[in-house]
């Protein structure tokens, strides 16, 4: 016995909505650009920005700002505390610049302040990171990389797969070295070469007409920003963990398009190539929605189990990856799928090898 979710013969008219839905992803990509401007960009923790974290627990309630009070003895620089985890905890973590001190020599100074300040407090320091700016810098660099080589590798994948077009594919990523290149000739800096050849890469998939791979890029692309987005509205750090979520929800949300993607796929070479392409992507979302919200609901209920239960050290990283996982389930249906319709019905793509016994489709409708 199968377990549906969505009854057989459903057809909602999901196409009929993406100008609302793309208004709508717009709308909150543009409210966290607004306010990363604002800020003056995204608020990096000691992995990525450098500097030094003490995390600190108290057996009772205390105040961010006696504690901040309390600490100033110590002649950190730009000392930040704000509390971490829940409440109940008395959990805090006391930030700082310095990035040339002996760790030693703070955790001393910090626990001879509170003592002073706080005898019967009972605090006990937790953990204390350093990260020199150098390597704060290095790690910057490298986690974008790694986001920008998955969507490459994606993208590849995609033509190969569904367009049987891995030729282009490779063109395509050559081309992009060839500019990437360039472009470091002019010494721009590492996060300007990200950004160029994301676009590099949208652009090629576009002019090369690999539009399943430009709907796949769009859509991962979009949960990225989604992130970030309500990170930023939300004056979260970004971390290394948060990159290790980005990652992940890269590959969750590729999952999904190419579910929806093999159905659109499949219904090409067997339905009567008189049926419109849109009614194609409908019925092919339509046929796959009980799988993706039974994919998407198991994942996030496991996900959610550790943004409450699993403590406040993942507390961020769990929150990425349940943004993540609403943003690529809204995206496979309602950015991947409609990308093919609005930017890749007039890419007029050869077409996709069929097997034999299947009818043949007129591309110029894929």
């Amino acid at each position: 016995m199968v377990l549906e979710l969505i009854r057989p013969g459903t057809n909602i008219n999901f196409l009929k909505y993406r100008k609302l839905a793309y208004c709508i992803s717009a709308a909150v990509i543009l409210a966290g650009f607004v306010s990363l401007a604002v800020k003056g960009g995204p608020r990096f923790g000691v992995d990525f920005a450098g500097g030094l974290t003490v995390q600190v627990r108290f057996a009772k309630t205390m105040d961010v700002e006696q504690i901040a009070k309390a600490v100033e003895e110590v002649g950190l620089q730009g000392v930040v505390v704000q509390r971490f985890g829940q409440d109940e905890a008395n959990e805090f973590l006391l930030r700082a610049s310095d990035q040339d001190v002996n760790p030693e020599t703070v955790r001393t100074g910090i626990e001879t302040a509170l003592t002073k300040n706080f005898p019967d407090s009972g605090f006990a320091v937790q953990r204390l990171e350093m990260v020199g700016p150098k390597v704060g810098s290095d790690l910057r660099g490298k986690a974008l990389e790694a986001i920008f080589y998955s969507v490459l590798l994606i993208a590849i994948y995609i033509s190969g797969r569904f367009e049987q077009r891995w030729m282009a594919a490779g063109l395509m990523a050559a081309g992009l070295s060839a500019g990437i290149y360039l472009l470091k000739l002019t010494g721009a800096s590492t996060v300007w070469l990200i950004v160029a050849a994301m676009a590099i890469t949208l652009a090629l998939c576009f002019v090369m007409r690999l539009k399943y791979a430009l709907g796949a890029v769009v859509a991962d692309l979009h949960d990225i920003l989604v992130i970030i987005a309500v990170f930023s509205l939300l004056d979260l750090e970004f971390d290394l963990t948060i990159v290790a979520a980005l990652l992940t929800i890269l590959g969750y949300s590729l999952n999904d398009t190419i579910i929806v993607y093999d159905r659109i796929r499949e219904k090409l070479h067997s339905v009567d190539k008189a049926v419109p392409f849109e009614q194609v992507i409908n019925q092919s979302v339509n046929e796959t929605l009980s799988r993706t919200i039974l994919t998407a609901g198991t994942t996030l209920m496991t996900v959610a189990c550790l943004y409450f239960l699993g403590g406040a050290v993942i507390h961020d990283f769990a929150l990425a990856m349940i943004i993540g996982i609403l943003a690529g389930t809204y995206s496979s249906v309602f950015v991947a799928s409609p990308i093919l319709l609005d930017l890749g019905s007039g890419l007029n793509t050869p077409e996709p090898a069929v097997p034999a016994s299947g009818p043949r489709v007129n591309a110029a409708r894929a």
